[in-house]
């Protein structure tokens, strides 16, 4: 399949929101409780508006259909000297009936390109280990860095964008938007998600996730 990644604009905003709830509503999610249902699409949402990054939120086209999206926002490591800058991203939203063909790789490999043209310096998330390496991302652990409460364990990576911007980080810990607390956003996410309550909540494929 061939794939066209771009920015994505104001009147993709809905489609992607729908695209994003769809790649993260599976059934197992809501039988293990907590908010009882997607909540990624309403940090798409939000981001926009609060810590997400503009230009580094794209889409994957097929046919002119829109089959998936990533998004990048602000985070920081914090350390005894003060802030260093980093890049958090995610939602990364695929439709379900195309997860596997390469629509993920496509994005990430894009927004690494257009982040590191951009002049930004690293790139710290939490991410699925056994997928993220391909990019060329390691454990946070190996350039000094913790999450926010100290810990650390695979699934918390990291990548340099410049080389040695990361050398200032060793000790510091890791501060990324709040919106990514699903506790302190629960009332929130529930509310938005009412708008798409005439959706099927059955999805089949398992998502590609983060």
């Amino acid at each position: 399949m061939e794939i066209l990644v771009r920015a994505e604009k104001p009147q993709d905003y809905r489609e992607v929101e729908e695209l994003t709830r769809s790649a993260f509503g599976y059934p197992e999610r809501i039988a293990r409780g907590g908010i009882g249902c997607p909540y990624e699409h309403w940090m798409v949402h939000e981001l926009r508006s609060r810590d997400g990054i503009p230009e580094l939120s794209l889409v994957a086209e097929e046919n002119g259909r829109i089959v998936g999206h990533i998004i990048c926002s602000k985070a920081a490591v914090r350390t005894g000297s003060g802030e260093i800058p980093v890049l958090n991203f995610g939602p990364l939203s695929v439709l379900p009936a195309l997860q596997r063909r390469g629509v993920g790789r496509a994005l990430v490999t894009a927004m690494i390109e257009k982040a590191r043209q951009r002049g930004y310096g690293a790139i710290v998330f939490f991410g699925r280990p056994e997928y993220y390496p391909q990019f060329g991302f390691k454990e946070a652990e190996k350039f000094g860095i913790r999450d926010r409460e100290g810990g650390s364990c695979p699934a918390f990576m990291a990548m340099e964008l410049i080389p040695g911007y990361l050398r200032r980080a060793q000790g510091g810990r890791y501060w990324e938007s709040d919106i990514y607390d699903d506790d302190l956003n629960r009332e929130s996410v529930k509310e938005f998600d009412r708008q798409f309550l005439h959706q099927s909540e059955t999805v089949k494929e398992t998502p590609e996730r983060k």
